[in-house]
């Protein structure tokens, strides 16, 4: 049977925080210009693939505010939860599968193959 972990409430709220500050950070990175700075766009046929990209009118000062911010928000939770009092109190050959338990605790629990028969 796999071993379960009582996670600390504040430490799944962290985790929880960090999935949503990434999606988020991630969604607003895929509609942002490919370059910060306004920049002309290129193509280059001459590599192993071609390379090509439009012209980017770069980002406002507005979209680089809000990356950052959400960036900083990230770093912090990253380290919030990595170095949480919670970690200390795992054996050390144990803290590689509770960390990724972690990650996962938001998700449905996945039925066992006993369970499904």
């Amino acid at each position: 049977m796999a071993t379960t972990y009582d996670f600390p409430s504040d430490l799944l709220a962290g985790q929880e925080e960090l999935h949503q500050v990434r999606a988020e950070l991630s969604a607003l990175l895929k509609r942002l210009p490919w370059s910060v700075e306004p920049l002309d766009g290129f193509s280059d046929a001459g590599g192993w693939r071609k390379v090509e990209r439009p012209a980017s009118p770069g980002w406002t000062a507005d979209e680089q505010a809000e990356v950052e911010k959400l960036r900083q928000r990230e770093h912090e939770l990253a380290v919030f939860v990595t170095c949480h009092r919670f970690w200390a109190e795992v054996a050390a050959a144990e803290r590689v599968d509770a960390r990724t338990r972690l990650k996962h605790a938001h998700e449905a629990p996945v039925a066992s193959e006993e369970e499904r028969a």
